[in-house]
């Protein structure tokens, strides 16, 4: 292979050369007799451990680039001391997160309290095995990946909910239930929306989803499914005007209150991560995925990606926050609805059109 081929393949055809190299690394594995589930484990390994360094180098862009989106739109500079731009100011605030005592309260549950973040973080870390960067870019692209992508997101509740209680705090208690309540219900809302791009598509597979999509995506036919998405997703991560698992002024730092350096930062690292995944996912079902003209894919996937993540940053610092009734409300009342009409007309468009 020549040296302009190899790198067309790494660009615009990474599942032929990913699919080369594995045949012949599993034809040199077979020559000396060893077990080829061994190398399968490996390139398993290897693909985990790739997903785990984009994990991290992605959380700490995502956010300075909501520093930075947050200072132009409120007129102010943002991180500009740290290295050029600011760029160092968030490995900063990492580096000093990373140092500082993790204290415990007395009361609290030590052994739940300590595994309520890596629950959360680990959730996370899951949800990128289907997400598709690119072609052949998507460590698992297994037949139910929809329902994956659903069950997945739901053990965040558990993380959350479980940290609130340990912590043996009111304030952190009553962050949890916010949280679980208010995840549950717009739940509801988000996987309405889901299958109504799982019924265009006629798959669950995340590579199929793509594939079925025309050139500009399945936003030409699901608009307002688009919309509900966005918002739903939104809340689902708890992210402003939905942070009321957060709420400062109201229930001092919610679920996180009694967290401290690492077990704070694991937390943060996990939300900021699961914006990523908002955008990424969102691109994948509505905006085609990794394609597009000229650009190798995966950058096709990150521009329309980090266009959705500039999306919910612009209405985080943009709206303010709702009451905690009214949240409720928005979701059982208006966007459920909305989801299942959206719903119902997708269907008896397939089966007439």
């Amino acid at each position: 292979m020549s040296a302009g081929q190899f790198f067309y393949e790494l660009f615009y055809r990474t599942d032929e050369l990913f699919a080369r190299i594995y045949a012949t690394a599993h034809g040199a594995w077979a020559t000396r007799g060893l077990p080829s589930v061994l190398l399968d484990v490996l390139f398993q390994l290897a693909a985990a451990a790739a997903v785990g360094l984009f994990f991290v180098l992605n959380a700490l862009f995502i956010i300075y680039f909501d520093r930075k989106v947050a200072a132009r739109l409120q007129v102010r500079r943002g991180p500009n001391r740290v290295g050029p731009f600011g760029v160092f100011q968030t490995l900063a605030d990492t580096l000093k997160l990373l140092q500082k005592e993790d204290i415990v309260p007395v009361s609290a549950d030590r052994f739940v309290f300590r595994m309520a973040p890596l629950l959360v973080l680990v959730a996370t870390f899951m949800m990128f095995m289907v997400l598709p960067f690119g072609r052949g870019l998507i460590a698992a692209d297994i037949n139910v990946g929809l329902v994956y992508i659903l069950a997945i997101s739901g053990f965040t509740v558990i993380g959350i909910l479980a940290g609130g209680w340990a912590s043996n705090n009111k304030y952190s208690l009553m962050g949890g239930m916010r949280s679980a309540a208010q995840i549950v219900s717009y739940e509801v809302p988000a996987v309405l929306t889901v299958l109504s791009v799982a019924l265009l598509a006629g798959s669950l597979k995340m590579g199929d989803i793509v594939a079925a999509q025309p050139k500009v995506g399945f936003i030409i036919f699901q608009p307002v499914g688009f919309i509900l998405y966005l918002i739903a997703s939104n809340a689902e991560i708890n992210r402003a005007p939905f942070d009321l698992p957060e709420a400062d002024s109201e229930l001092v730092s919610g679920f996180v209150t009694e967290y401290s350096a690492i077990t704070f930062a694991l937390f943060f690292l996990a939300e900021y991560t699961n914006l990523f995944l908002a955008g990424g996912f969102a691109a994948t079902l509505f905006l085609g995925g990794w394609r597009g003209p000229f650009l190798p894919p995966i950058v096709w996937f990150l521009i329309k990606t980090y266009f959705v993540v500039f999306l919910l940053t612009w209405a985080r610092w943009t709206f303010p926050r709702l009451r905690v009734d009214h949240l409720m409300e928005f979701s059982w009342k208006v966007l459920v609805p909305l989801a299942l009409l959206n719903l119902i007309v997708t269907a008896v468009l397939v089966k007439v059109l």
